[in-house]
């Protein structure tokens, strides 16, 4: 079932985080929806209580135009059929002005994320102002970003620029955004990070102060980059060195001081590449692409699980459904 991410939002608020997950692919959208399901190896498996959870599915810019954004919107659609008992929002990641109304025109997505973060502070609440009228003008939520990420990850490029507590409540209110996405330390990619660095929760703190109460913040670029799939790309013949991400044990604190939504990208990515190393590695002579997807599916729903164990999301899913009263 799809919902917006302000539903969800109101749930998890102060509890836990709801993972956000971007999609390129057939596997990983089955192995998204198994993994918030509980479900490990089969789309037949039955739903585990005690670790599914709501999740919001993301698209990209990238993943949109990777060949056309109608295949991944029929892969949802179909994916939201086979498994009913899922509850989701689909949300545009990183769009541009002319992107979310794309999105808002198309009448699929619940929510969308205007990023015009690398503008100047007034053009950038006067392009969010625009986008949040025509998607509120038909139902759906929107994210906007103050502050800006450093790191590369697809088209999005960014220098560290941490959110100003200061013009956050004035951007929330002059914007009309229902949620925002705040630079706090995180950079997308797989090299956040170096030597002990994390969170700045004091940041986190001031803006929570200055904002109305309960409203939702957002943290992108927050993927773990474990370094066990690291170890395992490198040792199939990768060359990843000193990557390093959000330590997990930062994001339910997090989570508390009002992040509802973490973006998790590159671990995906982490996962698809480990597997296809190993299993070429392994099987040098197979030439069939199913093996190898179907390890990558079961390791993904695996990897969903703990992600959601991180985040607090685990074992949520019925409470959100007896709130939607569905």
């Amino acid at each position: 079932m799809i919902v917006t991410t302000k539903q969800l939002f109101a749930h998890a608020y102060g509890k836990y985080a709801v993972g956000a997950y971007n999609i390129n692919n057939l596997e990983q959208t089955v192995g998204l929806f198994r993994g918030n399901l509980g479900k490990s190896k089969s789309n037949a498996d039955p739903v585990d209580p005690a670790t599914s959870a709501p999740f919001i599915l993301q698209i990209s810019r990238g993943a949109r135009g990777y060949t056309d954004k109608r295949f991944l919107e029929a892969m949802i659609r179909t994916a939201d059929e086979i498994f009913p008992e899922s509850i989701l929002a689909v949300h545009l990641d990183h769009g541009t002005e002319d992107a979310c109304y794309d999105c808002i025109d198309s009448g699929f997505y619940s929510s969308v994320m205007i990023d015009a973060s690398s503008e100047e502070y007034s053009k950038n609440i006067e392009i969010t102002r625009r986008v949040v009228d025509r998607a509120h003008a038909k139902g759906i939520v929107v994210e906007a970003e103050l502050g800006q990420l450093g790191g590369v990850e697809e088209d999005v490029v960014g220098s560290v620029c941490l959110t100003d507590p200061d013009q956050a409540a004035e951007f929330v209110e002059r914007s009309g955004c229902d949620s925002l996405a705040v630079a706090i330390g995180t950079s997308h990619g797989a090299y956040k990070f170096t030597g002990k660095q994390g969170l700045h929760f004091d940041v986190l703190e001031k803006i929570r102060r200055v904002l109305p109460e309960k409203y939702p913040l957002v943290m992108h670029g927050s993927s773990s980059v474990p370094q066990e799939w690291v170890e395992r790309i490198n040792n199939a013949g990768g060359k990843m060195k000193s990557a390093s991400g959000v330590p997990d044990d930062q994001y339910l604190p997090a989570a508390k001081l009002g992040v509802c939504k973490i973006n998790i990208d590159t671990d995906g990515r982490l996962v698809w590449c480990a597997i296809h190393r190993e299993s070429f590695r392994d099987d040098p002579a197979n030439f069939d692409l199913r093996p190898p997807g179907k390890l990558f599916m079961a390791a993904y729903a695996g990897y969903i699980v703990h992600k959601n164990k991180m985040f607090g999301s685990a074992g949520q899913l019925e409470s959100v459904r007896k709130t939607l009263g569905s």
